[in-house]
């Protein structure tokens, strides 16, 4: 079957009442989630994950696609009217949002991101269903030393790109691994770092370290940094649409965002803070009024808003179809496959089309949903930025907590949630990174497993990992990402 007969028996799939229901729950509350500060896609698909495992993985994947899409719509409100990102990709958005919304022109500043994410989000979705596939097939050539190579790659990317300090980059990485380990060998059947535990021999629960680091080491991290003070909300004025002038200045905003999004997305490390980044530079360059940037250019809101929906997008290309995630979000995705017993990867294609295309045709629902939801609604949604931060918080830790204890009925992983979110309480505290931490943790066993059976097939030489040009080209590209920055870092001082 092609990919346009796929894609329709995709949307058979998504367009079921269950569905459908499924896709306006996520989508609603990936906006409210989006919307309050220091709760990102990432903490709320943790958080979800041993709330859904007893929903159907079609449903629940769904469902994880809208809270994903809606948090990047939901984070542009935030960051508009009181300029504060409600996640990290959103932090481009303020510089010019919040200065329109301070001129009164706030409703053209929300209607522009809103209409960039829904432009983006489509495109970018166009772009995943005809890229996954051809990028799925090549993955059949792969042989274990090349995913071994591509692991590499993802391990050092991430670890360099995601914090200020290669150092503290490769710390968090090492941890990931540590916990990644612990538990009994697949081939040997040992046991490894369990320090005689008993609950320890079938490894650390996944679920169990996503919420710990999400939501528990989150709420102690907002807690020690809690202010009195209350956010000043801008109230919604002028127009409920945009102007004729605001539409010419930001359909070329929203497309460049896309071109930039997109790929930067799908790349190892990548993420969606940077395609932003590299938006708002490149409208800031070629805008006609570069004088009104920093003081509300609607450039500077169209087209970060437009890199950052396409950059969600792109995370689904490696994920779906090499099970390599490139970003924290990514990373709980991929956890909850495996919570599901499904590994992301090419074959995932071939033996389940129903997850995967009902997946893919659900975020062209959940585009439209949000697009929806977000215009007319916009005045409902920033009433959520009053509810009093200690009782939100409070209530996620309860929730946290409920769903652990609903999961395994384990004393001992309670213990071990408070622990590991003192722990990643910690990291934050002292600028260690949390991605790097999740992608060792969970593309350790994936690493493992191919590094072993290409060493299995090559009688123990390690030249076997260097044998084919697609594991010479990730090595090589690994080694450019560690030590590219450092050379050009000399360079600079000298």
């Amino acid at each position: 079957m092609d990919t346009l007969g796929l894609l329709l028996h995709g949307f058979e799939v998504a367009l079921t009442p269950a569905n459908l229901m499924w896709a306006l729950l996520g989508s609603m509350l990936g906006t409210a989630i989006g919307i309050l500060p220091g709760i990102g896609p990432a903490l709320t698909i943790a958080l979800l994950l041993p709330v859904t495992i007893s929903v159907g993985p079609v449903s629940a994947f769904i469902m994880f696609a809208g809270v994903l899409y809606g948090a990047m719509y939901g984070g542009s409100t935030t960051s508009i009217l009181i300029n504060t990102p409600g996640e990290a990709g959103s932090m481009m958005t303020a510089l010019e949002g919040n200065k329109m919304a301070k001129a009164g022109r706030g409703a053209a500043a929300l209607a522009t991101a809103a209409i960039g994410s829904f432009v983006a989000g489509t495109i970018a979705t166009l772009m995943l269903t005809f890229a996954a596939p051809v990028v799925a097939e090549l993955a059949f050539l792969f042989k274990p030393a090349d995913y071994f190579a591509l692991t590499v790659l993802a391990f050092t990317s991430v670890a360099v790109v995601m914090g200020a300090s290669r150092v503290r980059g490769f710390v968090s990485l090492f941890i990931g691994l540590a916990l990644g380990v612990i538990g009994i060998d697949a081939m040997t059947g040992q046991p490894r770092m369990t320090f005689g535990i008993a609950d320890l021999l079938d490894g650390v629960e996944l679920t169990v370290v996503l919420v710990s680091v999400f939501a528990v080491g989150e709420i102690l991290y907002v807690a020690s940094h809690y202010s009195h003070a209350q956010d000043q909300i801008i109230p919604v004025k002028g127009k409920a649409y945009m102007s004729r002038e605001d539409w010419k200045r930001s359909w070329k905003p929203w497309l460049r965002g896309t071109v930039i999004g997109f790929p930067m997305g799908a790349i190892p490390g990548g993420g969606s803070e940077i395609p932003t980044m590299l938006s708002y530079t490149l409208e800031k360059k070629l805008a006609k009024q570069r004088d009104e940037f920093g003081k509300g250019a609607i450039e500077g809101v169209a087209g970060p808003e437009a890199a950052n929906n396409a950059a969600a997008a792109g995370i689904l290309v490696p994920l779906l179809t090499l099970g390599l995630p490139t970003s924290a979000t990514a990373a709980i995705l991929l956890a909850a496959f495996q919570n599901y017993g499904l590994q992301p990867g090419p074959f995932l294609f071939t033996s389940n089309p129903e997850l995967v295309w009902g997946l893919i045709a659900s975020l062209y629902i959940g585009n439209v949903m949000l697009l929806v939801l977000n215009l007319p609604l916009v005045g409902l949604w920033v009433k959520l930025l009053r509810i009093p931060r200690p009782q939100l918080y409070a209530g996620i830790l309860v929730f946290a907590m409920m769903g652990i204890w609903g999961v395994s009925g384990s004393v001992f992983d309670l213990g071990l949630m408070a622990v590991l979110g003192v722990l990643s309480y910690v990291m934050r505290a002292y600028g260690f990174p949390i991605p790097p931490l999740l992608i060792g943790l969970i593309l350790v066993p994936l690493a493992e497993n191919q590094l072993r059976t290409a060493l299995a097939a090559g009688q123990g030489s390690i030249r076997v990992l260097f044998e084919t040009p697609i594991s010479i080209a990730f090595l090589l590209m690994a080694f450019l990402f560690l030590f590219v920055p450092l050379v050009l870092r000399r360079l600079r001082s000298a």
